[in-house]
This record gives structure tokens, sequence and C-alpha cells, in this order.
């Protein structure tokens, strides 16, 4: 079975957990205090009670604010998920893991198998037992490959969790408990889809610590962190689109919109950095390209500083991250600026045969013309050239001590070493390249550059989860097939009936398999004296289980039986429509606000997509159905190709 990283090996990584959890709990006690004081406060009408409660709330307050802070800090500990490598990329975000409690569901499963299956909840204990492990080991996945596959098999396993165990009208009575991934604040809930989303969200989580740790010297490492990233974006927003009133804020959709730019921006960070490692060459149009990559970069940060910035999102989102993305925005521009100067300044001028390929990219270059001379002029005049080389550094030093002075204002990232080395390495190379170019005698005025056109080679893409690669099969199989035993159907006891076969056989059609239907009731045959009816289900022959036999092997059961007759075990679905009971769509996970929904049964068709799993039932019922049956001759009344027996 599949194994959680160790929860208890005092890694970087362990240890911040524990301090994590530690301010959780303080941070769990300061807010009941909290609730406890405005509850008296909105109680009491004694202005004295009042005053001291109201002292108490300021003070209780302030508290949960240092312990943010302290918590911001921890989950700003970016370091601990980056790489060893001695080469220095700028820091990514990543984000921490949901935390859960630990869940028995060995009373609730046992009782709801006794109750609503009529089976011994005792004789299931095994696959209870299994699924918790499976959940236990799901709270500490490992950061690679396998925690992924950890993640994604327990979320399809919920899948077959929720059609034998939640019926769409009455809870189970169990809470899952989640705390919010940057607060730590719990939330918890009877809804099923409150599980899921919070696992989705995980495997999200898990893509940005992978794409964090990469080496992004190498192009390998670089190709495995956009692939990390693009995957985190989709598991965000798959979430987003599937699941709503989430009781927690980090799966706000104003939170995972702001998630999905973070990990498209980080994408796009990575385009750029694997451009500058791909281009090596020095050429005009190559110098270009990297102008235009980090404008894109710097217009992709932009947007996810707004989003950062707006109302619902704006005291919840960590000042660290809200800084490091502004930070990038000012650091891209100024370095769109500078390779701008570069290729003006350090390529040599087009020749003739050049001119026409350079101009074309040179009209599509910057936002607004520069002023001065056409440019065909320009881009043959050397002098030209330098001069608006110059204004375009003039800017990215401008930039570059703008990123510099945000990036002073939080106390977290000055602890940073490697921003602070990525920002003034930059910014002295901007400087230094200017003091080349510049001429004493210049007497004119600098002018102002135009900003660059943002473009890229390559765009990121939103990658949803494929839940479909990772194979599961239903734990809860021996119930039977779900297509009939399921929490939404419900079934009449057991009946065993002693069948003796006449001269016309048993008087019984039968259709379809696991399980087997009986389809038509001969009226005055033996069937029909013994009370079977049309719509009932063959789920034991003479005591061997048939819950899942196929048509041939019930027809063979039936076949073999003697003089002493055949006993035969059938179960009728309440609400006598038959079988068209079982095609009934069950009803949306549950509604009311202040409950998450999953709106799209969305692992329902994703497992159906992948054809998983051997148990995996298919949900049209129709397809199921229509294996008629061909044994025997068939009698006149039967319907098209049922076979009598």
């Amino acid at each position: 079975s599949q194994q959680g990283c160790d929860p208890f090996a005092q890694t970087q990584r362990s240890k911040l957990q524990h301090r994590r959890a530690r301010i959780n709990q303080q941070i769990n006690k300061e807010m009941r205090m909290r609730a406890g004081a405005e509850n008296l406060f909105r109680a009491t009408s004694n202005h004295k009670v009042k005053e001291t409660v109201a002292l108490e709330l300021s003070y209780v307050n302030s508290n949960l604010q240092l312990l943010k802070e302290e918590l911001e800090e921890l989950n700003s500990s970016m370091d601990v998920y980056q790489n060893d490598s001695e080469s220095i990329s700028v820091p990514m975000i990543p984000l921490g893991l949901k935390e859960t409690k630990e869940l028995d569901l060995l009373a609730p499963l046992k009782d709801f198998i006794s109750e609503h299956y009529g089976e011994e909840g005792i004789l299931f204990e095994k696959e209870i037992k299994e699924f918790m492990e499976l959940r236990q080991a799901m709270r500490t996945p490992s950061r690679n490959e396998a925690g992924l596959e950890l993640l994604m098999e327990y979320y399809n396993q919920l899948y077959f969790l929720d059609s034998r165990f939640f019926p769409p009208t009455k809870s189970l009575g169990v809470y899952f408990h989640w705390y919010d991934s940057l607060t730590g604040v719990p939330s918890h809930q009877r809804a099923l889809a409150f599980e899921k989303g919070s696992v989705l969200f995980n495997i999200g989580a898990l893509h940005t610590q992978i794409g964090a740790r990469q080496d992004r010297a190498s192009l390998p490492g670089l190709n495995q962190a956009i692939d990390a990233f693009q995957k985190a974006a989709g598991a965000f927003n798959y979430l987003k689109e599937n699941f709503s009133n989430a009781p927690s804020l980090d799966m706000s959709i104003a939170s995972l919109n702001m998630l999905v730019r973070l990990m498209v921006a980080q994408v796009q960070e990575c385009v750029f950095e694997k451009m500058t490692l791909l281009r090596a060459q020095h050429d005009f149009l190559t110098q270009l390209q990297l102008a235009q990559e980090a404008a894109r970069v710097e217009d992709v940060y932009s947007l996810v500083h707004q989003t950062m910035t707006q109302a619902h999102v704006k005291d919840y989102v960590p000042f660290s991250w809200t800084t490091m993305v502004h930070v990038k925005s000012e650091h891209f521009k100024a370095l769109s600026h500078y390779f701008a100067a570069i290729a003006l300044c350090d390529c040599p001028v087009a020749s003739d045969a050049e001119l026409p390929e350079q101009e074309k990219a040179f009209i599509q270059f910057h936002i607004t013309m520069p002023e001065g001379p056409s440019l065909r002029v320009l881009l043959q005049d050397p002098e030209e050239r330098r001069k608006l080389g110059k204004a375009h550094l003039k800017k990215a030093i401008m930039k570059h001590e703008e990123a510099m002075r945000i990036h002073g204002l939080c106390k977290i990232l000055r602890k940073m070493d490697i921003l602070q080395e990525v920002l003034s390495f930059a910014h002295k190379r901007s400087l230094s390249k200017y003091s080349e170019i510049d001429h004493e005698e210049d007497f004119f005025e600098t002018g102002d550059a135009p900003d660059i056109h943002p473009k890229t080679h390559q765009k990121p893409e939103i990658k949803s989860p494929n839940f479909s690669q990772v194979k599961v099969t239903d734990l809860f199989h021996r119930l039977g097939p779900l297509s009939v035993f399921s929490a939404k159907n419900k079934w009449y006891p057991v009946r065993r009936v002693h069948l003796m076969r006449g001269e016309n056989g048993f008087g019984f059609t039968l259709r379809g398999d696991s399980p087997v239907l009986i389809a038509g009731v001969i009226p005055g045959g033996c069937a029909s004296e013994a009370g079977l009816k049309e719509g009932d289900y063959i789920i034991s022959v003479n005591g061997k289980d048939c819950k899942w036999s196929k048509h041939a092997e019930v027809v063979q059961l039936l076949k073999s039986t003697g003089e002493e007759g055949v006993e035969i075990g059938v179960i009728t679905l309440q609400g006598s429509e038959g079988p068209k009971a079982a095609d009934k769509k069950a009803a949306a996970m549950s509604s009311g606000s202040g409950v998450l929904k999953s709106n799209k049964e969305n692992s329902r068709k994703s497992l159906m997509n992948s054809k998983s799993a051997s148990t995996l039932l298919v949900w049209s019922k129709k397809s199921k159905r229509s294996k008629k049956s061909t044994y025997g001759i068939p009698f006149t009344t039967v319907g098209d190709n049922e076979v009598m027996y």
C-alpha cells in the first residue's frame, strides 16, 4: 500500500510543520477567546463590562495579528523548498499543504453498512481500515511524483466512498477538518466535497513545492519547473470551476483566481529563464526577443500584484508574497529596458541585407514609436542607436532602484539573500553599461524611452489534473455493483425464494449482468407463484453470491439444478419503477450556502473517462442492460431477445 513520508522525520520541512501546527493551536485558542468575548460583548448591556470586554478584544486581535505575522514568516521560508544549486535563480513562491485532523470512520461506516446494505459491518473492517490508512498516508505526501500519485489515489478513492456511503439526503455525521493553508485557521464540514476540494488543493500545493525545488540553471530543471507550475495552475483552476462555497479562505474564488495567476506568472518567468539559457547568441534579434520576453514577465506579475491587492485578498495574502510579486514586476521591467539597450549598443549595425528583417522586428518592438529619426535611419546610425540605448538604460536603472526599494520594505524578504543578490547584480550590470556608453561630451538631454511591447514564444498552459493516470479499485467492491448497491438507492430486504422447475422452465426472463435482472415473469408460472417480480435483481443462487455474476454464470447455476429445485436470493429496489430508479442521478452533493459543493460531479466524469478499474461502473444504464441472453428458444410472449427460463 502507498506510504506517506515519515511525518516525524525532523527535516527542515517537518520542523516547519511543527512550528506551524504550534502557531495554529495558539491561533485557535485566541480565536476561541475572541468568539467568547464577542458573544459577551453582544449580550451584555452593562457599560463597565462592555469596556472591559472591548479592551480584551483589542488585546486578542493584536495577539492574533502577531501570530499571523509569525505564521507568514514561516510560510515564506521559501528557502526550505528551494533547490541547493550553486547558480543563482530568483526564488519562486511555493504553497504549504493544508493540514487535516485524523478521521475515524470505523464506527460510522460499519453502522452504515449494516443499516443501509443489510450486511455485517464487522466483515468490512479490513476495507475501512485500508481506507483510513490511505487517508493517513495522504496527510504527509513526499515531495515528488510518488506523493502526487498518493494524493490522486486518495482523491479517486473518494469517488467510491461518495457513491457508497453518502446518500444525497442524509449526512454520515462525520466532520472533515482542514486548516487554511496560509492562515492556519481551521474549518470543518460534513460535505465530502470539502474533503475532495482540500485534497485537490494539496495536489496543487505539492506541484508548487516540486516546481520551486527544481534547479532552474539547467534545461531539464527548467522544463520540470514549467510543468509543475502549469499543473499547479491547473489544479487550482479545476478547484475554482468545480467547487463553490468553500468554508476556508484559501479555497475562495478570489484566492484561487490569485493562485492561478501567480502560477502562470511563475511559468512565464521560467520561460524567460529558458530563453536566456537557449539563446546564447548576442545578435540584435535575440536581444530584442529577450527584452520582449522580460516585458511579458513584467506584465503577468503586474496582473498578479493587482489581484493580490484587491479587497478580498489583500489582508489574507502574506505581505512577503505581495512584495515579492511587486519586486519581480519592477525587476523584469528593468530587464526589458536593459536588453533593449544591449540590442542597440552592443550589436553591430544592420547590413543592407539584414535591414528588412531587423526593421520588421523593430516596428513591433516598442509600445509607442521612439522620438527622433525614422527606424531605417536609426538602425543604421550608431550614434542614434547609442542615444536610444542610453534612454533605455536610464529607465532600467530607475526600475532596478525601485525594485530594490520595495524589496527593502519587507522584513522577511530582506532576509532572502538570493533575491538581494539577483537585484543588485542586475542593477550593477545596468550601471556599468550606462557608464560605458555615456560620453563626457554628451550635451543632449537623455529622452524618455518608450516601454517594450510584451511578447512570448511559449504561452503558459493551464494543465488540468489527469485523474485517470492513477488507477484505483473500489475498496468496497464486495458490497456489489454500484449501479444497484449505492448510497442513493434503497431496496427491500433480501427475499429467499424456493423455485421448482416446471414443464416450461422457471417461468421468467433474465437480462443483463452484475447483477442479473428479472425482466419478465410469466403469469401462472413457477416464478410468479413463488412471488418473484419483474425488476427483481438476483443476488444469490443456492447460497452462492451472484451480485457480480455475469449473465451466463447465473444461467449455468440455474440450469444445473435438479429435482430438489433452487433457492434464489432477490432484492427489489424501493420506488418500484424497477431498474430505472437506479438511473436517477444523485442530487447535488448538498445545497445551502455554507457548504462546499461539488458543482460538477467532477471525479465521476474523470473516472468514467479513465475506464480505470474493473469495478468501475459505466453510469449509463442503457448500455448495461442491453446484453440480452440467447439461451434456448424464445417463447412467443417474451420481449425482444429476452430469454425465457
